[in-house]
C-alpha cells in the first residue's frame, strides 16, 4: 500500500532513495530544495549545482527501473506498505535521528512503528540463561504496553520476539535484508507471525539479499524506533554494542543485564554498565526510567510531541540552560548539570519529544537558541 502517495510520487521517492550515496541526511537537505518528483527531472547542470556527482546523475537519469517497479508491485500485495520521510505516519522518533532511512518497507501494521517501544538485543550465541532472560523481559515489557523491537537474529533477538508474541502479541523485527528475503531462513515462520501481530521493517528494497554492511545500518533503526535499548548478552565486540552506541548518540536510554564474569558474552554488558548504562535485573528497572514518558504516549497526549507555550514552566530548566544554539555533547551537559550521563540522556530525550531540543551529529541543539 502506497501510504498517502500516488504512484508517480512514490516512484520518484524510490528512484531518489535508490541512487547511490543518497542517505537520510543527504535526502533531508535535498527536500529543503524541492520535492523528489521535481528533483528527478532536474537537468544535469541543476543537479551538479546542488551537489550531485556525475555517477549519481547518470543513475538518476537512467534509473534502475526494475527495482522501482518491483517495489511498487510489492506494495500492492496484502499487508505490504511503503513509508517515506514525507509520510505523516513515518515514526517521529526515527525521523529525528541523524540519518533516518528515506524509505521504510513495512509488512504488517505500520501504526505499531509509532507506538512506545523498547529494543531488546543481544548475542547470537547466548547462554540458556540469557535466552530465557530475553524471553522473560520481553514478555513482561509487552504486557506493560511496550512494543518489543529487535533484529530477528538467532539467539537473543529471536527469543525477544517470541516473548513479546506470548505477551501482548506485538513486536517489530528490523531486517538487514529485504522483506522478501527473510534472514535467517530459520526464522521465516517467526517472521510470518510477527507480520501478523506486529510488523517487519527494512530500509532495503524487498529483494535485497543480506550483506554484512546491512546489519550496522539496521541497528540504527532498531535503536531509533525505541525509547530505550536493553542489551541482554553481548561480547566485547558485537552488533549489540553497535546498537547501544547508536542509542547513546540518539539520546536513548541504555540498559544492560549483568552476567557471570566467566561468561564471554556478558563482557559487553559489563562494559556498558561501567560506561553509564543502567544495570537492570527486572523489567521494573526499565519502567522506572521511561514509564512516565510511555504512559503519556500510550494515552495519545499529542502535547508531548509539540513545543510548549513560552509562558508555561519549562521542563528540565537546568538541562535546557546548558544546551546551546550549536551542538552540545551529552557528556558536556552532564558535567555542567553535575548529573549522571544516563539521567541527562533521558531528560534530553523527553525534551526532544516535546520539541525543545533537536539531536544532531555531536550532541543536541536548543531550538530556542538556534
Amino acid at each position: 500500500m502506497m501510504m498517502g502517495y500516488d504512484e508517480i510520487d512514490l516512484s520518484a521517492w524510490l528512484t531518489l532513495s535508490f541512487t547511490p550515496g543518497i542517505g537520510g541526511h543527504k535526502l533531508t537537505k535535498l527536500l529543503s530544495i524541492d520535492s523528489p518528483t521535481n528533483l528527478i527531472n532536474y537537468s544535469r547542470e541543476q543537479l551538479l549545482s546542488i551537489g550531485f556527482k556525475p555517477a549519481q546523475i547518470k543513475h538518476l537519469h537512467s534509473p534502475s527501473l526494475p527495482m522501482v517497479e518491483q517495489s511498487l508491485a510489492w506494495a500492492e500485495q496484502g499487508q505490504n506498505h511503503i513509508l517515506t520521510l514525507g509520510c505523516s505516519n513515518y515514526p517521529i522518533l526515527l525521523k529525528e535521528i541523524a540519518s533516518p532511512p528515506p524509505i521504510l518497507f513495512v509488512q504488517g501494521n505500520p501504526s505499531v512503528l509509532s507506538a512506545p517501544q523498547v529494543a531488546l538485543v543481544g548475542s547470537r550465541n547466548a547462554s540458556r540463561e540469557g535466552l530465557e532472560a530475553a524471553k522473560s523481559f520481553s514478555y513482561e515489557l509487552s504486557n506493560q504496553g511496550y512494543i518489543v523491537t529487535s533484529g530477528l537474529a538467532l539467539g537473543i533477538d529471536g527469543y525477544a520476539h517470541q516473548g513479546a508474541l506470548q505477551g501482548s502479541g506485538k513486536t517489530i523485527a528490523v531486517l538487514g535484508s529485504g522483506l522478501s528475503e527473510v534472514y535467517p531462513a530459520r526464522h521465516r515462520k517467526l517472521a510470518a507471525k510477527i507480520a501478523e501481530q506486529g510488523a517487519l521493517v527494512s530500509e532495503f528494497w524487498p529483494k535485497a539479499k543480506p550483506k554484512p554492511d546491512h546489519f550496522p545500518r539496521r541497528n540504527r533503526i532498531i535503536s531509533g524506533l525505541s525509547t530505550g535499548v536493553l542489551v541482554v548478552e553481548a561480547a566485547e565486540r558485537s552488533g549489540s554494542l553497535i546498537t547501544a552506541r547508536y542509542a547513546l548518540e540518539q539520546g536513548r536510554e541504555v540498559f544492560a543485564l549483568p552476567g557471570s564474569i566467566h561468561n564471554p558474552t556478558s563482557r559487553g554488558c559489563h562494559t556498558l554498565i561501567k560506561s553509564g548504562a543502567k544495570l537492570v535485573d527486572h523489567s521494573n528497572d526499565i519502567l522506572e526510567e521511561i514509564g512516565a514518558l510511555t504512559k503519556c504516549t500510550i494515552n495519545h497526549q499529542p502535547s508531548l510531541f509539540e513545543p510548549q507555550p513560552e509562558q508555561e514552566q519549562l521542563p528540565f530548566p537546568a538541562v535546557l540552560a546548558n544546551v546551546g544554539g550549536e551542538a552540545t555533547p551529552v557528556d558536556v551537559v552532564a558535567q555542567r548539570c553535575q548529573q549522571p550521563v544516563h539521567e541527562i540522556m533521558m531528560q534530553l530525550l523527553e525534551l526532544e519529544l516535546q520539541g525543545f531540543v533537536t539531536a544532531v551529529p555531536g550532541g543536541y541543539i536548543n531550538k530556542r537558541r538556534g
